[in-house]
């Protein structure tokens, strides 16, 4: 996750740099629909082995993408405003995925309600705020929260490629004891222990910020 660049003293139009960072957002940006599509097109696991593998890339550009930024000196607002954009993508849409293609046990869906309305309050927040946005700038707390988003969602993706390969041997979870069973009960408890560490990561994070931006809620005084 890339931090903002300062602002510039004048004010005047430059042609959008394409940098390989910059490349690396965008492609993240498509990956987060593109991890939906994949259920439309694939039979399961297939689908679920598809998804995690373009959701690991999407997550491993998010570090990538910055450090060559950084390295480069290649920051830029443009990537400065996408990136976070695309991370929410890639998290709400994944979210979307696994709630909807699971149980709908309320211990999965709870955190990821959590998760999607923090995500959009802070976001409101940030409109709301315009050109003083700048003091809700992402956090370290923040970035460890983004993390633990997205090991979370991958475990969870781990988890159904373990289940749709035992459905399809068709023995089924109970009559097959073997490691494929033992993988689908790890990588769900550990995903859903990890998914609800990432919510309780955002609902302080989301706090810090509503709490910064609390001053310039009020109204002035009549």
């Amino acid at each position: 996750m890339r931090a903002l660049p300062p602002a510039p003293r004048r004010r005047y139009h430059r042609a959008m740099r394409w940098t390989l960072p910059n490349i690396l957002t965008v492609l993240r940006l498509l990956a987060a629909p593109g991890v939906a599509v994949m259920f439309l097109y694939f039979n399961r696991p297939w689908a679920d082995w598809f998804a995690l593998v373009l959701f690991l890339g999407a997550a491993v550009t998010d570090w990538f993408d910055g450090y060559l930024a950084r390295s480069w000196k290649q920051e830029s607002r443009f990537g400065a405003m996408l990136d976070p954009i695309a991370d929410k993508a890639m998290v709400v849409i994944a979210l979307l995925v696994i709630v909807g293609y699971s149980s709908m046990s309320p211990w999965l869906v709870l955190p990821a309600t959590f998760i999607v309305f923090r995500e959009v309050f802070v976001s409101g927040l940030r409109e709301f705020l315009g050109a003083d946005a700048r003091l809700l700038a992402v956090t370290k707390l923040a970035k460890w929260k983004t993390t633990a988003q997205m090991v979370a969602i991958a475990v969870l993706f781990l988890q159904d490629v373990f289940l749709h390969h035992l459905l399809n041997r068709g023995g089924g979870l109970v009559a097959d004891d073997g490691w494929l069973a033992w993988g689908h009960d790890v990588t769900g408890n550990l995903g859903l222990a990890l998914l609800w560490v990432a919510a309780a990561l955002t609902v302080v994070t989301g706090w810090d910020y509503f709490r910064k931006a609390l001053p310039y809620l009020k109204d002035a005084p009549r």
